[in-house]
């Protein structure tokens, strides 16, 4: 397994160097106007309820999170050589596809402008898995993809434990339960290096804003739409129902 880590913190896999690992990061400047220095800040008064900093970029976060894991899936699906990495690239497709079209519907909603490129860090991991073949593609992404996951679960409990919004309430519900069934068929393949991955997920070295930051769309520039697989098993929360008070946070529309 060539899985290592050099002595500035930056993320060593498959003989190539790529950015270190933050995941889902992204300023509290996109989609509104001066940063506060307060994440618990109210940026707006919605219908729905208060919206945060935090609220707002955990949207952005989960948006950018599918830009490159969802086409992450797809190359898996081509060059997985074992049958634990092509059923976790499903996952990845699947999962991503129904929590981008949660973040579109509630998006303009909430007045959040969301990128359509992932960050410059996001952007080294898929290239680092362009790069790679055979086995150490599934070593290589096996572990990325669990880091990346690892870091965001606390991120997601903390924003459906503390947000008084109701649609981030319920893409966090969506967010949460995608983000460990990803876990969970990571660590199936049997590939995953538990001491590393857990060290630097706990401790994850501090990046400049330019490489964790998705840059903004250019104006006027189409929604880049993840769609979902033919045969989809994950479904995007019900926000008009949610919206207009038909049913509670956390209900899916049905996949029939």
């Amino acid at each position: 397994m060539r899985l290592s880590w050099n002595v500035a913190g930056a993320f060593v896999v498959g003989g190539a160097v790529s950015l270190a690992l933050v995941a889902f990061v992204y300023p509290g400047t996109l989609g509104a106007g001066a940063a506060s220095t307060s994440h618990d800040t109210v940026i707006a008064q919605t219908q729905w309820g208060p919206l945060t900093e935090s609220d707002r970029d955990f949207v952005v976060k989960v948006r950018a999170a599918g830009l490159w894991e969802y086409p992450v899936g797809q190359m898996g699906l081509q060059k997985g050589t074992s049958k634990a990495v092509v059923v976790a690239s499903q996952h990845l497709v699947d999962g991503h596809s129904a929590l981008d079209t949660t973040c579109r519907k509630i998006a303009p909603m909430l007045n959040i402008t969301l990128p359509n490129v992932a960050s410059p860090q996001q952007q080294g991991f898929v290239f680092t898995l362009t790069a790679d073949n055979g086995e150490q593609f599934d070593t290589d992404f096996a572990n990325i993809l669990r880091m990346t996951h690892g870091s965001i679960f606390n991120t997601v409990a903390k924003i459906r434990s503390t947000t008084k919004n109701t649609l981030v309430r319920a893409l966090a519900d969506q967010a949460n339960d995608t983000v460990l069934d990803h876990i969970t068929v990571m660590e199936k393949t049997g590939l995953v290096d538990f001491e590393q991955t857990l060290a630097k997920q706990t401790a994850p070295p501090t990046l400049p804003a330019s490489d964790v930051t998705p840059p903004p769309p250019a104006f006027g520039q189409p929604t880049v739409v993840l769609a979902p697989p033919p045969r989809a098993t994950s479904t995007p929360v019900d926000i008009d129902a949610i919206s207009t008070g038909g049913a509670a946070p956390g209900s899916v529309l049905p996949t029939g």
